[in-house]
């Protein structure tokens, strides 16, 4: 276990509704972004099934949310949003779909991806993890390896002007687990405040105190006031990567 200082340069977080990526792995975002990286979100789906109010048809929950989700990433300074638009609910992870996220990854080209964990059933004995949190997070992870770095895989891609692309490290978004915490002290506010622009989700709700409580205890015994937890693997090492990029500038 220890304490993360690492800081990437291009972070891509894929995940499957608005609000996820806040309650997960906004403050690391945050920070890194602080630091000078470019970030993008993916979301493969627009939520649009998470407003439960009979009045609104599907189309204008997700429009709602994407409008949220917006605000939510201009918060911590991300501009760049991909919607996929997905079905909420019922989300797969296709081949077609693995596809669409390795256009999206050899497109932006980023140093690390967070995703979610695709193994995680429960959170605690309170909770049971969403179907499409799992679906999104191994769709994501079977696009990042070996398909965004391989050029024999999805190469028509290349007609679009995408060539391959191998990501540094993938970091897998424990919720407070993990064996690389990152410190978000700093950001802890940026972090609450990102989550709060998901109005649609917290009507009559502060959701703030239980946040900070998340973070708190993630951090507990680290010398961190408020931490993410990651599951990261590394998928080049430091030599190989400094050679690609001193190769490709």
């Amino acid at each position: 276990m220890s304490n993360e200082i690492y800081a990437p340069k291009r972070v891509m977080a894929i995940f499957a509704h608005p609000d996820d990526i806040e309650f997960g792995c906004v403050g690391t975002i945050a920070r890194w972004v602080q630091a000078g990286a470019q970030a993008c979100y993916v979301l493969l789906t627009s939520g649009d099934v998470g407003i439960a109010d009979l009045s609104l048809t599907r189309a204008e929950a997700a429009a709602i949310r994407e409008v949220e989700q917006n605000a939510a990433a201009e918060v911590v300074g991300v501009q760049e949003m991909v919607y996929l638009r997905e079905p909420d609910g019922t989300l797969v992870n296709t081949l077609e779909l693995r596809k669409k996220l390795v256009r999206e990854i050899r497109r932006f080209r980023p140093e690390v991806l967070i995703c979610g964990d695709p193994t995680a059933w429960f959170f605690g004995d309170t909770y049971i993890n969403h179907p499409d949190h799992r679906a999104a997070a191994s769709a994501a992870l079977e696009a990042v390896f070996p398909a965004a770095g391989q050029p024999h895989l999805f190469e028509e891609l290349a007609e679009e002007g995408l060539s391959a692309h191998k990501v540094r490290k993938v970091y897998v978004n424990g919720f407070g687990s993990g064996d690389i915490f990152v410190n978000i002290s700093d950001v802890m506010d940026l972090k609450v405040a990102a989550l709060l622009k998901h109005e649609s989700q917290f009507k009559g709700w502060d959701p703030g105190p239980m946040i900070r409580e998340w973070s708190a205890n993630a951090g507990k015994g680290k010398e961190m006031a408020y931490a993410e937890g990651f599951r990261v693997i590394t998928l080049e090492s430091d030599e190989e990567w400094a050679k690609r990029t001193t190769e490709a500038a």
